[in-house]
């Protein structure tokens, strides 16, 4: 089975959970960059978890199913219709074969992702089949998805195929503490350089608001604001880098690297967002605020901790009622 993309939509590409342990390469992580949703979108579709998916940004793709699918929407709100018939997220819908899913704006947020039952397949890369679109590695060629390209489709098992509309679930997940609708702070840990700051830029760093950039992508959220300032210049060397890393370039807007982020980096490291935050930070859309909130490594460490247990049992009761579904 294979779905062709008819309109590619502003920036699709597949991405699974990532190619971590290649860093002493130089190879980045990349993967899913909103990871609960990735894994919710799977889990909905009946997957094992690890699938290949859609990450769609701000548009989606128009795309035609070959034959019928099983498919699942997560993460931000975005408006989905096949044959003018609006799809619902956060659930599980059957499609019949021939069908075009049109895949629009996004109401909120910035990534949205689409699983198949059976996963989209590709070539791995280093054991992955994420596309690194920094670094130009993955699934075609490493680009986002084209017009005229087709997604190979894995094995399903067998699909409701006298399905002639578009059946979804009866019931669905509440996206509520999964997607952050009311833009709260950012969790965000002092960085080895931050007492390299002025007082000042110090305390703007955490009472002050910050706004993302347009020239934010998969690499690193820009974000734009009041102008922070050393106390002195620093010779620094490359140090280790990775996702959530908030840098300080010479412009005195920060930078916080997102799941494309390099292994390492020049500049200093005034803070480090929380891991449990990522993907809050990853679904604010340019010209969105960002405000930080202080927080300690313990602190941190347990949200993170609670937030994995929570997902685990979602998962698992998503696999036990869709037995029965």
């Amino acid at each position: 089975m294979s779905v062709s993309v008819l309109k590619p939509g502003l920036l699709t590409s597949l991405q699974d959970g990532g190619r971590p342990g290649y860093a002493a390469l130089g190879v980045g992580r990349a993967g899913a960059i909103d990871v609960p949703a990735w894994r919710l979108a799977n889990a909905l579709a009946g997957n094992r978890g690890d699938e290949a998916a859609l990450e769609l940004t701000l548009i989606g793709p128009t795309l035609r199913f070959e034959r019928a699918a099983v498919i699942a929407l997560t993460g931000a709100p975005v408006d989905a219709r096949v044959d003018g018939m609006r799809l619902p997220g956060w659930t599980r819908c059957v499609l019949p074969a021939g069908s075009v899913l049109q895949l629009g704006a996004m109401a909120q947020g910035c990534r949205a992702y689409l699983a198949i039952r059976g996963g989209f397949m590709a070539e791995p890369v280093l054991g992955s089949r994420s596309t690194d679109l920094h670094a130009r590695i993955g699934p075609h060629q490493g680009r986002p998805l084209s017009a005229g390209d087709r997604l190979a489709v894995g094995e399903s098992g067998p699909v409701l195929t006298r399905v002639h509309t578009p059946s979804p679930l009866a019931w669905s997940l509440d996206p509520q503490p999964w997607f952050d609708f009311h833009a709260s702070p950012i969790a965000l840990l002092r960085g080895h350089h931050f007492a390299a700051l002025n007082e000042d830029s110090q305390q703007r760093l955490f009472q002050d608001r910050f706004v993302v950039s347009t020239d934010s992508n998969r690499t690193a959220s820009r974000l734009d604001g009041p102008r922070l300032a050393l106390r002195a210049p620093l010779e620094l060397i490359s140090e280790a880098t990775l996702p959530g890393t908030l840098q300080l370039p010479p412009s005195g807007q920060p930078i916080a690297l997102q799941v494309e982020a390099p292994v390492t980096g020049g500049y200093p490291r005034i803070g480090q967002i929380a891991a449990v935050d990522l993907a809050r930070l990853a679904q604010r859309r340019p010209g969105h605020a960002v405000c930080f909130v202080e927080t300690t490594l313990e602190e941190a460490v347990a949200r993170l901790a609670r937030r994995q247990r929570r997902l685990q049992r979602l998962l698992h009761a998503i696999a036990q009622r869709l037995e029965h579904a």
